[in-house]
């Protein structure tokens, strides 16, 4: 578990297909219909090396969408080349990439360290651990849960907001978007890694491109 692997994706060549998330390696397949994008997955679930690995194949109608770990800490180096035989795939059956389609969604639950309640919420929710500070659905049809240490300073001891995570081309469009729709940027001063924008009531939320859009050496905080 390294910042240097999931980097190395990113600097990899030949990958364009794919996007770094906070569910790590992703990439979205679009094929001519259902049938030929079930084929596909059957076709991706047979590359060497994906065995008791984490990956989901997610189908929606003509659309594939492909996470090799769940989580950019679980990244490693041979997940390169499967990623580049992914792609492989999917140009010899037709099917068109759409790197600006991939997005996830993140619940983000704040609190001080003495006070966060992890075990609590994979309990209500059903949910399994992937890391020590996070909490995934076992089907991959919801949001993870992170758990964020909120600083000692601040006065609130507990913080929801939502991390909507996109590939660096998508970042910006999906900000100036929410703008058009009444939304305010809060912080804007880590674009392109990350904007922070509320809606008219202050409730906040995080568009993302980490790692996608990181800037050397940053490591993203949102509260």
């Amino acid at each position: 578990m390294s910042e240097q692997n999931w980097r190395e994706f990113l600097e990899a060549d030949d990958l364009d297909d794919w996007v770094v998330l906070h569910g790590g390696p992703s990439a979205v397949f679009i094929t001519d219909d259902l049938a030929a994008t079930a084929e596909l997955a059957r076709a991706v679930a047979e590359v060497p090396g994906l065995e008791g690995s984490n990956i989901q194949l997610a189908i929606v109608a003509n659309r594939l969408t492909v996470r090799l770990t769940r989580e950019t800490w679980k990244i490693e180096p041979h997940h390169i080349g499967i990623a580049r035989e992914i792609s492989e795939i999917a140009r010899a059956r037709g099917a068109a990439s759409a790197p600006h389609l991939v997005q996830e969604v993140q619940v983000a639950i704040a609190a001080k360290p003495d006070a966060i309640d992890l075990k609590f919420w994979r309990a209500v929710l059903g949910y399994d651990e992937m890391l020590d500070d996070n909490a995934i659905d076992p089907l991959g049809v919801s949001s993870t849960v992170w758990m964020q240490d909120l600083d000692e300073g601040k006065a609130l001891r507990h913080a929801m907001h939502l991390d909507v995570s996109l590939s660096k081309e998508s970042a910006e469009a999906r900000v100036e978007a929410a703008v058009k729709a009444g939304g305010v940027v809060v912080d804007g001063s880590h674009a392109p890694s990350w904007w922070i924008l509320a809606d008219r009531s202050g409730n906040k939320v995080c568009v993302v491109a980490w790692p996608d859009g990181a800037k050397a050496n940053e490591i993203i905080t949102t509260q």
